[in-house]
């Protein structure tokens, strides 16, 4: 039987880093901070979505999953990302970046989907109210979140599959601080133009069919919110849709950026920033954006810390 895997490189060694001694304790102590408070963050919203009953709807259905996936996204990167600053092992296995990769696609194409969803879901809320519950059923949200996720590992599958196909028999300095498709479609030793082709035309089509929905639905909602009598009720509506809109343009934006472009366009320093973007920071913003400002929330967690202080 042929190998797959047709690479001459075992391991590769990430570089994306400062090798500055002082650097790498400052951005240490930077990234750990943003880590513990991105995961404090999304798991207090799940924990109060999954412990309270008054948020078993469609809306918070999908906080939940965006603040898994929010969860997920930067655990892929940060720990090994903190290893190499603190120990400077810099070194992860062909098997490890692999599923790095593999994981790491996984997640933030399923959380384009869920955005695209999510916004569809605001607009049948806002612009629909009175048939919400009939179009939104509980059914139909797991439908829609199974869908997002099953597409997303697909997704992911064809991207990982068509990267470590490749050959890797020269270097193997990773110029970036996690495995990524960029950096390992410019590290590899093989022709490279009929899957660039290929992970740019399914990255554009689903990329740009998720932004599509997610924009139309957002400016629908926007339409409607200038529909509305009260100055109160507007001014709260675009506060809420403005933030939204924000962090989904922050998101699509550094994505895109990353993904749907020719590997000649490729910059490592940019890239490092860029990455950092999406899968750090939008992390961090999300339950802070989408739910910490939310007053259902705010009294979820309010019932549920006064139930483990009474438990106590």
């Amino acid at each position: 039987m042929q190998r797959v895997n047709l690479s001459t490189v075992s391991e590769f060694v990430l570089v994306g880093l400062s090798d500055a001694p002082e650097d790498r304790l400052l951005l240490f102590v930077l990234f750990l901070i943003i880590y513990l408070a991105t995961m404090a963050g999304n798991i207090t919203i799940l924990v109060a979505i999954i412990a309270d009953t008054r948020l078993h709807n469609p809306m918070y259905f999908f906080l939940g999953n965006l603040s898994l996936l929010d969860i997920l996204c930067p655990t892929i990167t940060v720990p090994k990302m903190l290893e190499a600053l603190l120990l400077e092992n810099k070194v992860t296995s062909f098997t490890g970046c692999m599923l790095q990769l593999f994981l790491l696609i996984d997640v933030v194409g399923t959380e384009i989907f869920l955005l695209a969803v999510m916004a569809y879901d605001r607009y049948i809320a806002i612009c629909h109210p009175l048939q919400y519950m009939n179009i939104v059923s509980m059914k139909l949200c797991a439908h829609l979140a199974i869908g997002t996720w099953v597409v997303g590992f697909f997704n992911s599958l064809l991207h990982t599959s068509l990267i470590f196909t490749l050959l890797f028999c020269d270097s193997n300095k990773v110029d970036q601080y996690y495995c990524d498709i960029p950096p390992m479609l410019a590290l590899s030793c093989s022709p490279t133009y009929t899957r660039e082709l290929v992970i740019l035309t399914v990255a554009g089509v689903l990329g740009s069919s998720a932004f599509v929905v997610t924009l139309i639905s957002y400016i629908c909602i926007l339409l409607a919110v200038l529909c509305m009598n009260s100055s109160e009720s507007r001014h709260k509506a675009f506060s809420t849709c403005g933030s939204h809109l924000t962090v989904v343009c922050l998101f699509y934006g550094t994505t895109i950026c990353t993904y749907v472009r020719p590997s000649f366009a490729y910059s490592p320093h940019r890239d490092r920033i860029v990455s950092m973007l999406y899968g750090i920071l939008t992390p961090l913003l999300n339950p802070i954006i989408y739910s910490l400002r939310n007053k259902e929330i705010k009294c979820a967690l309010r019932r549920v810390t006064s139930q483990v202080r009474t438990a106590l």
